[in-house]
């Protein structure tokens, strides 16, 4: 076992997906803002992708302070990973309103360069294939940070037998919705029962990967993800064929890694 410099504990010898285990969610937080920023440092105009959900808030929360002392993000180009379909971009539980009130409006990405799926579209096709287009244009995305939902799906690139490629229309499942609700007063029947999202292709085309994780609930389809087979059914077991994938956790999500310790 390993010690990173950031306090973290490396676990198993594979040179992708490294597993970094940290004492504490917080820890994870700073640890993947740390790697966002000097990062960011070297290479100005890096692309990210970025989540939204429950687990990127702290990271967010860690981006803020570090801008605030000092690191510089207005050369950055951000993707992010999803949307919902149906509601417009000034919802109070679009995803564009989540990375406005967490990340955009207290750093100095600028307006321009933060590039979303259009939940409001009228065509979704023409959206999904716009949105690629626009990732080619800046030569594809040089970090993805992903979360990961409790059934193992990355983006909204849910359980299916098969998995589409690029950005496409997907239904999302009951257990999404539900992991969604507190965005939607609470009530998962309000949570659109559609969304956007890039596919596990756009995915894996980025240069390097980032997963977060964090609590207990996503401890069974982390061990899948890092020990199990590569299926569809479980999306984020495809980071498997990535040359460049860190799995970041907290110690109740790395609870069934336990035996690698």
């Amino acid at each position: 076992m390993a010690v990173d410099s950031h306090g973290g504990r490396s676990i198993g010898t594979k040179r992708s997906p490294r597993v970094t285990v940290f004492n504490h969610d917080y820890a994870v937080a700073k640890a993947v803002a740390r790697r966002i920023a000097d990062l960011v440092t070297r290479t100005p105009r890096v692309v990210l992708g970025l989540p939204t959900g429950r687990t990127p808030i702290g990271l967010y929360r860690e981006l803020v302070s570090l801008h605030h002392h000092g690191v510089d993000f207005s050369q950055v180009t951000t993707f992010n990973l999803d949307e919902f379909l149906g509601i417009p971009a000034n919802h109070p539980g679009s995803y564009r309103s989540f990375m406005e009130q967490h990340l955009f409006s207290h750093v100095n990405i600028k307006p321009e360069n933060r590039h979303f799926l259009n939940g409001s579209t009228s065509d979704p096709e023409a959206e999904c294939l716009r949105y690629e287009q626009e990732i080619a244009d800046v030569g594809g995305i040089d970090l993805q940070v992903l979360g990961i939902g409790t059934n193992g799906h990355i983006g909204f690139n849910e359980p299916a037998p098969t998995l589409v490629a690029r950005a496409h229309r997907v239904r999302l499942k009951p257990e999404t919705r539900r992991s969604n609700a507190s965005l939607f007063g609470g009530n998962p029947e309000s949570v659109p029962p559609e969304a956007l999202s890039v596919g596990m292709a756009t995915i894996l085309h980025a240069r390097a990967i980032v997963l977060l994780a964090t609590g207990r609930s996503k401890a069974a389809c982390i061990e899948q993800v890092v020990n199990g087979l590569l299926t569809p059914e479980l999306p984020a077991s495809f980071l498997q064929l990535h040359d460049d994938v860190d799995i970041m956790l907290d110690v109740p999500a790395a609870e069934k890694l336990q035996a690698t310790l």
